[in-house]
């Protein structure tokens, strides 16, 4: 029987839906370039406006309306300023200041830990959010896209005798917030894919893949979830020699 719907012919698009088509494909293409550049534009404007209103007289120089201005002037700022605290003077400044606010009940809870987390992020011995993981969780069976911060370590490591490793998942779309795991090494799959296009696949909800190189897993990396071979062959064999007896 001759299937109908294979030789009929292609329906044609009208011309509401090459423009309706034609309009989708322009907002996708013009849409992040858009975006990059609103984001741009009003940081180095906030920065700018920043700069403006802690130095003063700056509103009064020529090139004080040049966008961009006050962001090379900021990051000059900040490089002097690690210059002068890389010195004994800076140092002792810092361990004063530090002091100070470590006395104060809230300030030094948000001190210490954006602190902490800027040390461990900024460091380049630290291997955190370099290494992209699968998790199976929040059950069996479910798996989500994790980031390594690092190994366990202090009181955690201590009360799990286990080889483990700190894994944020984050939530989507916004990948900011999310959730912190202590796993055993041999739960995690390592994956080969980089942090930005992980970063991608879980902001856009899956929607944006990144493509698989094919490369073999890395040594160490775990096989769980993975399902034995089928051994279904040896079942059919044992039924085909009890019908020839029974024959």
């Amino acid at each position: 029987m001759l299937n109908n719907d294979a030789n009929a012919p292609a329906k044609r698009v009208g011309l509401l839906g090459r423009l309706r088509s034609w309009f989708f494909t322009g907002l996708l293409v013009t849409a992040p370039v858009l975006l990059t550049v609103y984001i741009t534009w009003a940081a180095i404007n906030l920065i700018d406006g920043q700069v403006a209103s802690l130095v003063p007289g700056f509103s009064e120089l020529r090139f004080a309306n040049v966008p961009g201005v006050g962001l090379v002037i900021g990051v000059v700022l900040i490089t002097v300023i690690g210059a002068v605290a890389a010195g004994f003077l800076g140092r002792w400044i810092i361990k004063l200041g530090e002091s100070i606010l470590n006395r104060m009940p809230v300030v030094r809870s948000i001190y210490g830990a954006s602190k902490q987390i800027l040390e461990t992020v900024i460091s380049t011995q630290s291997d955190a959010f370099r290494e992209v993981v699968l998790v199976e969780y929040p059950r069996k069976g479910l798996w989500v896209i994790g980031f390594v911060t690092g190994g366990t370590k202090a009181e955690v490591a201590r009360r799990i005798d286990i080889d483990m490793v700190n894994v944020f998942v984050p939530t989507t779309p916004n990948p900011t917030s999310g959730f912190l795991l202590f796993c055993p090494r041999k739960d995690v799959i390592f994956m080969d894919m980089s942090v930005e296009d992980a970063v991608k696949l879980v902001v856009s909800g899956g929607i944006v893949t990144p493509p698989d190189d094919g490369k073999p897993a890395a040594k160490g990396a775990s096989t769980a979830g993975k399902k034995p071979a089928s051994r279904k062959a040896p079942a059919k064999k044992s039924a085909r020699k009890a019908a020839r007896k029974t024959s």
